[in-house]
């Protein structure tokens, strides 16, 4: 079942709406993508929870809180941040948060996109025999011409019965019209999938696609009428494209949220999974074609509709020294800012209290070969100068985000199974950890180490903020995957 019909997460982030509705527009001072941008926004004032901030009466302080399945896109000079009607331990008022940003780092709440429930949404479930939730889920936003178009996914408690509706409008920030209903799903033996977490890709033709599903039957892709943007054969529930393993005739967890961007510079689709639960090991995979119907493939070249357990595995909950760690790192929204780079957008729940959720944007990178690697560390103006050669050696914090090599789950999982930070030293004369048989080479920004074990870690080294430290401070991190397909992270202390 998708994350948000877990029990223990309902009872704490209730989804009631509430009375408040005016919300004063402002706008938003930050810098810009430089190693050297100074900004009168402090980062050391965002913090991992914020009881003091959470409640209703201070949304217009939430910034970058109580944010859950983010789509961000830039319109203009604002990146805009559309996400679930979600608040840590209150009661929220429904119809999609909206947030805006100048430079992914400060964000500014500036309204919802419904005052209340929709109502061809709502019809519908009420139709059927179910009662909607009354919050909505998972949108995804894009524009189109002069058009912005917003889809919003709506539940109900009873099994499967959920709506991905469209709305538009002339402005990011609205007023939003319903146009109508793109998918339903049912509670009986003919529905395919759930009905929610809507994506949507345009190719360089100009035909659109919609991928949706979560948890009962993989991810699915329908296509679209690009003018009116809703589904181009009426009745259409599209086709499954990618799905994952089994265990006892069961999922090996779940398989919800994805996201489907084209990188024009590869002429490859790329597909953005959410794997497991939102309160254990919910993680992010990724898979690749050469056309938005598929099929799409793994590092290891297999079929993503092929039902075993798909890599790479780019995002995971992790823990580096220091800090308690984050989990929830998936669901994902990945976008980019214009000029080619782009940058990957999820929820992060701080592990002392996994109820809070955090937004966190980081910066996106693509390897030799042409996989996407996405940066350990937060967002936070730098720039992509290049780190010299003798800013490698010294100690770092290393991530190997592995536990998706193990085979199948035998139980319930009940942890998030943080991937935990090994000390990391690379010496100036060549090698690593002390060891001999581990070595280390530097072509800027390629960071090589070849392991003793015959592992061989290609990494690319960028600037970043420590996240994990008071004061946010500079440092160098590095991300990629190894030879086995596995993502890698290294922060530099």
């Amino acid at each position: 079942m998708h994350k948000c019909f877990v029990p223990f997460v309902i009872v704490l982030l209730s989804f009631s709406s509430c009375s408040k509705t005016d919300v004063p527009n402002s706008t938003t001072s930050g810098g810009t993508a430089s190693d050297t941008t100074t900004t009168a926004f402090d980062i050391n004032s965002i913090g991992d929870t914020y009881a003091n901030l959470a409640s209703f009466d201070y949304y217009d302080k939430w910034g970058s809180y109580n944010v859950h399945d983010p789509s961000i896109k830039k319109f203009g000079d604002y990146y805009y941040c559309y996400c679930t009607d979600v608040g840590y331990g209150i009661t929220v008022r429904s119809g999609i948060q909206i947030r805006k940003s100048k430079d992914l780092v400060q964000w500014t709440f500036v309204g919802w996109v419904f005052s209340s429930l929709p109502a061809l949404g709502s019809a519908y479930i009420k139709q059927m025999g179910g009662t909607p939730y009354d919050a909505l889920w998972a949108p995804y936003v894009m524009k189109v011409g002069s058009e912005y178009r917003l889809y919003y996914s709506l539940s109900s408690a009873v099994s499967r019965l959920s709506v991905i509706g469209l709305a538009t409008a002339s402005s990011p920030t609205g007023p939003w019209t319903e146009k109508g209903l793109v998918v339903t799903s049912a509670n009986d033996a003919l529905t395919q999938t759930n009905a929610i977490d809507p994506t949507v890709i345009t190719t360089p033709a100009g035909d659109q696609y919609m991928y949706y599903g979560s948890a009962w039957d993989g991810i699915y892709i329908l296509k679209l009428d690009p003018t009116t943007g809703l589904v181009a054969n009426s009745g259409d529930k599209g086709v499954r494209i990618a799905n994952r393993g089994f265990t006892n005739g069961k999922y090996n967890g779940n398989i919800e949220g994805a996201e489907v961007i084209y990188n024009p510079d590869l002429k490859k689709y790329f597909l953005f999974i959410a794997y497991d639960w939102l309160q254990t090991k919910y993680n992010t995979r990724v898979c690749r074609a050469d056309n938005p119907t598929g099929p799409y493939y793994d590092y290891n070249g297999v079929d993503a509709n092929t039902n075993i357990d798909h890599g790479p595995m780019i995002i995971a909950p992790y823990q580096f020294t220091g800090h308690g760690g984050w989990q929830g790192t998936s669901h994902v929204s990945v976008f980019d800012d214009g000029s080619g780079q782009y940058y990957i957008a999820h929820q992060g729940r701080p592990s002392v209290n996994s109820y809070f959720m955090d937004l966190h944007v980081r910066k996106l990178f693509w390897t030799s070969d042409g996989w996407p690697v996405a940066s350990p560390e937060r967002y936070a103006w730098e720039g992509n100068t290049t780190i010299p050669s003798d800013s490698i050696a010294g100690n770092w914090d290393y991530i190997s985000l592995g536990y998706h090599i193990v085979p199948g789950y035998s139980a319930e999982q009940t942890s998030p199974d943080l991937q935990v930070a090994t000390s990391l030293t690379i010496s100036a004369n060549g090698t690593v950890n002390g060891d001999a048989g581990s070595t280390w080479t530097y072509n800027a920004p390629l960071l090589q180490i070849n392991w003793s074990t015959g592992n061989i870690d290609k990494v690319l080294v960028q600037r970043g903020h420590d996240w994990e430290k008071t004061g946010r401070p500079k440092t160098v991190v590095f991300s990629g995957l190894n030879n086995n397909g596995t993502a890698v992270w290294g922060k530099k202390l």
